[in-house]
């Protein structure tokens, strides 16, 4: 078990494809990881808190001033913990956010704190997906050094069918399984 105690910060953003971070958070785990769940707050609007609780059996991290009863400063002792942050699903916006350096919520925090491998798995829209602005952001993304899991094509959400679906969650695990090995 190539993942077995490492540490692995999952980022779920909003996307329609939230839904997925169960079985990416199952996968992991089965695979020996330790899973610490960081909820945006438009993710939370498609999933909740007590579901990656329940799977990842840690607490999961929503709000950059929560109530943190250990007295760490969060965003930092997460970024330390942390052997990757993985980021399924990325939306556009936390693209954008973490390409301009933005450092306005707990996820951005953290990915910017952090010194660990960075994994990005757009999920969206194809015109989003395809639009120039998230093209650059991903390639600026890439000369940060960090691993993108290009979406697929397929059916989305919106009926549509092109690029922008989140990637197979096996891909996501062995992509993630590489860059411990």
């Amino acid at each position: 078990m190539p993942l077995k105690s490492k540490n692995i910060i999952l980022g779920i953003t909003g996307s329609i494809a939230a839904y997925k971070a169960c079985d990416i958070i199952r996968k992991l785990v089965k695979e020996g990881a330790n899973v610490e769940c960081i909820l945006t707050k438009r993710a939370a609007e498609f999933i909740t808190p007590l579901t990656l609780q329940t799977l990842s059996k840690n607490k999961v991290h929503t709000h950059m001033f929560g109530k943190n009863h250990n007295w760490d400063i969060e965003h930092i002792s997460l970024a330390k913990k942390a052997d990757i942050i993985l980021i399924a699903p990325a939306s556009a916006d936390s693209i954008a956010r973490f390409a301009a350096g933005r450092a306005d919520d707990l996820l951005s925090c953290t990915v910017l704190a952090s010194k660990a491998k960075i994994i990005i798995c757009p999920a969206m829209n194809s015109n989003m997906y395809n639009h120039k602005a998230v093209r650059n952001n991903i390639s600026i993304l890439e000369s940060f050094g960090y691993k993108i899991i290009p979406a697929q094509k397929g059916e989305l959400a919106c009926g549509d069918s092109g690029d922008g679906r989140l990637a197979l969650i096996d891909t996501i695990i062995s992509e993630t399984v590489k860059c411990i090995s």
